[in-house]
């Protein structure tokens, strides 16, 4: 797909990223079979062509209108649409860059504008803690759209934090809303780490991985974000303390290990954090990635145990089979360990509509696709559904009195 840029954006690298993404497409549709806003709506323009075309306008001049922002907001940004698409268009890239020059050149009226900054701000802050318990002490006077998004506590496990220093180690972002919202999530996967004989190291000066701004049109908060991540890694990764060097940046939420492997392409232009993005990058693994080297550490003290076979309803986040291309991986393994895990017969490719803050935003859409999702892992008739990313937990299980958990949790307990 050929582009004429305008001339604001010639030169600049946002143009010259967008026009490289676009040459690549040759416009053949296969993605709007796998999109999740087309099938629903059924519109061109809500699915990945008819946005393309509309990026591509706004490059070439044309008016930004409100129209414009309505259709790039639909998007769960899910990347179904790269892993169905034969010519490599990276549409995550291009519709991250259409949504930053939207975001500039058409004002949201004075309702979303609000929402929106207290997303950015509020779920990256210090006070989300004590927000969440209060809205737990609270929980029953909620309304039902608050009540869904304010999960039942942790339990008692989640404060239990493994101590034992090993050889190996790795260090874990704790993410923003995680710790607060899903504390058991982090402090299981450092147990079966432990388990294993890997150490779990936390750098206390990270925060959020810049997804949350970067996907509500603030690039240069989420780039901030970023940098300051690799700022409190930094000297982990390099052995600068007397823990050593880290083997591995560990990622148990997928949203967020899609956003830091893709650091060093958002760095790039950095000449003070370019090379260290690209070694952050590289150092990062989804918590599955770990599992082939679990196997042989964890299957012996399962096997003593004696535990039947636990049946598990998995769904894959987009994040980890879409946006790192990782499948296949957590039904296998945790098959080697004992556990039956069973994906959808049908759509289990597909977006649950979580991603991040879009259930928030576009609350009617986010619930059509989760129930369609749990309509689709019903038939399984598991005690548990599990997945790897704590939005599509705590968006499932708002729709589901079924227990939906993250797998490392349901693998800990079977190692207690």
């Amino acid at each position: 797909m050929q582009t004429n840029l305008a001339p604001e954006f010639k030169g600049t690298r946002a143009g010259d990223e967008a026009e490289a993404i676009l040459r690549k497409c040759v416009h053949c549709g296969f993605c709007t079979a796998t999109c999740p806003t087309y099938q629903l709506l059924g519109d061109e323009l809500d699915s990945p062509r008819g946005r393309i075309y509309l990026i591509k306008q706004v490059l070439e001049g044309a008016p930004v209108t409100r129209k414009t922002q309505l259709h790039l907001d639909r998007c769960l940004t899910c990347r179904n649409c790269e892993t169905t698409c034969p010519s490599g268009v990276q549409y995550g890239h291009l519709v991250d860059i259409g949504r930053q020059i939207v975001e500039q050149r058409v004002e949201r009226p004075a309702g979303e504008r609000t929402v929106r900054w207290l997303l950015k701000e509020g779920l990256t802050s210090p006070l989300f803690g004590p927000a969440m318990a209060m809205g737990r002490a609270v929980r029953p006077l909620l309304p039902a759209a608050l009540k869904d998004k304010v999960p039942a506590a942790g339990g008692a496990r989640a404060s239990l934090w493994p101590t034992r220093p090993h050889p190996r180690k790795v260090l874990l972002l704790l993410g923003c809303v995680q710790p607060a919202m899903m504390p058991n999530i982090n402090s299981a996967t450092a147990r079966v780490l432990d388990a294993a004989g890997i150490q779990t190291l936390v750098a206390d000066g990270a925060g959020c991985c810049g997804a949350v701004r970067t996907h509500l049109g603030d690039v240069d908060g989420g780039l901030a974000d970023m940098r300051r991540n690799i700022d409190a890694w930094w000297p982990l990764v390099d052995g600068l303390t007397r823990e050593g060097k880290v083997e591995a940046i560990v990622m148990n939420a997928s949203g967020c290990g899609v956003t830091v492997k893709d650091y060093g392409h958002a760095l790039a232009h950095d000449p003070d954090y370019a090379g260290k993005a690209r070694r952050v990058s590289a150092l990062t693994k989804d918590l599955s990635e770990l599992l082939p080297g679990l196997v042989d550490a964890l299957e012996p003290r399962l096997r003593q145990r004696g535990r039947a076979a636990v049946k598990l309803a998995y769904h894959p986040p987009c994040t980890l089979q879409h946006g790192q291309q990782l499948r296949g991986g957590v039904e296998r393994h945790l098959g080697e360990l004992g556990f039956d895990v069973q994906l959808a017969v049908a759509d289990s490719h597909l977006c649950c509509g979580s991603a991040g803050t879009y259930s928030v935003l576009q609350p009617a859409l986010a619930k059509q696709l989760r129930d369609r999702k749990l309509a689709n892992l019903a038939p399984i008739e598991a005690p548990t559904i599990v997945s790897a990313n704590v939005g599509c937990i705590q968006h499932l299980q708002s729709g589901t009195a079924t227990p939906v958990r993250h797998w490392v949790e349901v693998l800990d307990e079977a190692l207690a």
